[in-house]
C-alpha cells in the first residue's frame, strides 16, 4: 500500500509538472506574438491597380464555351481578368 501512495504522489507532482509547464509556454507564446505585433507590424502589401487588362473577346468567348462543356450548362462566367 505505501508503493502504491507513492505512486500516486508521483503521478500527482508529475501531472502538476506539466500543467505548470503547458501554461508557462502559454503565457510565453502570448507575450512573444503581442511583442512581435508591437514592434515588427505587419507590412502594407501594395495597390492593386485600378482596373486589370482586359481580355480579348475571341478569349473570352472560348473560356465561356469550355466551362459550358466542361460543367453540362450549370457552370456560369461572371468575370475574366488578366492578371
Amino acid at each position: 500500500m505505501e508503493n502504491f501512495q507513492e505512486a500516486l504522489a508521483l503521478m500527482g507532482i508529475g501531472m502538476a509538472t506539466v500543467f505548470t509547464v503547458l501554461l508557462l509556454i502559454i503565457f510565453l507564446g502570448k507575450l512573444l506574438i503581442a511583442a512581435v505585433n508591437k514592434f515588427a507590424p505587419e507590412e502594407e502589401k501594395p495597390q492593386p491597380k485600378a482596373e486589370p487588362a482586359k481580355v480579348s473577346p475571341q478569349i473570352a468567348k472560348a473560356i465561356e464555351t469550355a466551362v459550358q462543356m466542361i460543367t453540362g450548362g450549370k457552370g456560369k462566367v461572371e468575370k475574366i481578368e488578366k492578371q
